[in-house]
């Protein structure tokens, strides 16, 4: 799948970015590259081959370092609104956006 000019422009249109020429051209070669790494990749046969669950899984053994799972102290309610600019009965109270 190629990209042309009109794509490029279209994307850049979509993502409100303003490109030069020069930025234009360098992006279709840049994306267009990547397209064509991704085709090679749709190429290889992958049929059998289990997916990895980490990708040095492949080199090595992993082991996951997890924290253990323990019950910790939260600040209550009135502490963490203690900062806020404004509150009533326990919300916070935010400026009006829509009318």
């Amino acid at each position: 799948m190629a990209l042309t000019s009109q794509d490029i422009g279209r994307i850049a249109n979509l993502a409100r970015l303003e490109l030069r020429p020069d930025e234009s051209e360098r992006m279709l070669s840049q994306l267009n590259d990547f397209f064509d790494v991704v085709e090679k990749m749709r190429a290889v046969d992958t049929a059998g081959i289990e997916p990895l669950a980490h990708p040095v899984a492949a080199v090595q053994d992993v082991v996951l370092r997890l924290r253990e799972d323990a019950i910790g102290s939260f600040p209550s309610r009135e502490e963490s609104q203690k900062s806020a600019p404004a509150v009533e009965n326990g919300l916070y109270l935010v400026p009006r956006v829509i009318e």
